[in-house]
């Protein structure tokens, strides 16, 4: 095991592949299932759900994060009632694309997803990263985007598909930085914690890829 410290980012680089791998596989199966109960919220959720959603899943991301030192399987159940309550939360929108456009259109960016995030875990294993700094710099960038967006509401000097492209290029980062600290052995972080991360990384990409795609069908 090799410690590196780069420019005040100390983080473990160099675990064998076969010790990360029963983490990765349980952090997947979580963050799979975790999908399905989404999609089951999808197809569940009523047409006031997607406010009720929003505030349900911040909540869970802060007892998540209570819980996760405490107890593993409670971390799990409230994860598991994050994922069915997040599909509550973009039902409305997938509805929306669905009769704009399609349920191809939702599917393509569905699968365009999972590519994705199978291209950046591989990307991840692969190669020796500092996820500490990656996801340093991709959370500042993040903010700062926040911030542009909200002032570019008022004086409209960046289009809403250069600032998806910019999104989209920014949760690349952070999900690899994420399969990078799996990678890593998991920096003291528990399964549930991790798959939360992969999973809000999925969930972001996903509803960015849809409205890149969307789009590019209304300029069509």
């Amino acid at each position: 095991m090799y410690v590196n410290q780069t420019n005040g980012y100390p983080t473990v680089i160099d675990v064998p592949r076969e010790g990360t791998a029963p983490l990765l596989a349980k952090v997947l199966g979580i963050t799979a299932l975790g999908f399905f109960i989404t999609a089951f919220g999808v197809f569940t959720a009523p047409s006031w759900s997607m406010l009720p959603g929003f505030i349900a899943v911040l909540v869970l991301v802060f007892m998540i994060n209570r819980a996760r030192n405490k107890s593993e399987s409670t971390a799990l159940g409230l994860f598991l009632a994050l994922t069915y309550f997040m599909g509550w939360e973009i039902a409305q929108i997938i509805s929306m694309y669905v009769r704009a456009f399609g349920a191809q259109l939702v599917l393509n960016a569905a699968l365009t997803t999972g590519l994705g995030m199978t291209a950046m875990g591989c990307v991840a294993y692969l190669f020796s990263i500092n996820y500490r700094k990656v996801s340093g710099i991709a959370g500042a960038a993040l903010l700062a985007l926040i911030l542009v967006g909200i002032v570019s509401m008022f004086f409209h000097f960046l289009s809403p598909t250069l600032y998806s492209w910019i999104a989209l290029a920014i949760f690349t980062a952070l999900t690899v930085a994420d399969f990078a600290r799996i990678r890593a052995g998991g920096d003291g972080m528990g399964a549930v914690s991790l798959a939360l991360g992969i999973y809000l990384d999925a969930i972001n990409i996903f509803m960015i890829i849809l409205q890149l795609f969307g789009g590019s069908r209304r300029r069509d």
